[in-house]
């Protein structure tokens, strides 16, 4: 049976980057009914204070700039809802993920839509999903203690509700040489 996957490509170097080329390989071994890509290359609209004040007003009284405001954040969070399966294609830079990527976050993560604040503490909404990261970098280790891409993005997907992640690695590319092999591991563990 196929799954929907959505691929979120972070890099700034768009399809050209060696981490969307690794999540392209995921996919491949996955069985896809339909595959939808969001392309965070260009970059996002950051939230800013009218981003806020419309997301914080009543849906029932949101005025038309307001829903206008909040209409992008709307479509990334149908995309994750439709999907199945996300595939997150990262670089680490600078030790964490891309700015675009970081938008991308802050535009899917909203109360009511993706998680619920309770009495024991806020609570994902988003069960029974399944998350691939697929992380590359040219000199930082996948999961050491300076890589704080590849923990930020689990505990994002933990707290909308993802529990089943798996992640790809193909970093060290400057410093190794056997980062496609070890990728290819990682590959087919995910595919198993």
């Amino acid at each position: 049976m196929g799954s929907n996957i959505l691929l979120i490509s972070g890099s700034a170097q768009g399809t050209n980057a060696s981490s969307f080329s690794i999540a392209k390989q995921v996919i491949a071994r996955l069985q896809a009914t339909e595959l939808k890509i969001r392309d965070l290359s260009s970059g996002l609209l950051s939230i800013n204070q009218e981003w806020v004040t419309a997301n914080l007003t009543e849906q029932s009284s949101r005025t038309q700039e307001q829903e206008e405001r909040l209409s992008l954040s709307d479509e990334l969070i149908k995309e994750v809802i439709w999907a199945d399966i996300i595939v997150i294609a990262s670089p680490i830079y600078n030790f964490s993920i891309p700015s675009a990527l970081k938008v991308w976050v802050d535009q899917i993560c909203r109360a009511g839509l993706t998680f619920n604040y309770s009495e024991t503490g806020p609570v994902g909404l988003l069960k029974d999903k399944r998350a691939i990261l697929t992380m590359t970098s040219g000199g930082v280790p996948v999961d050491s203690a300076v890589d704080f891409a590849t923990p930020y993005l689990r505990q994002v997907l933990n707290f909308i509700g993802i529990q089943d992640i798996q992640t790809v690695s193909a970093d060290q590319q400057v410093t190794t040489t056997d980062y496609m092999e070890r990728a290819a591991e990682d590959i087919q563990k995910v595919a198993a």
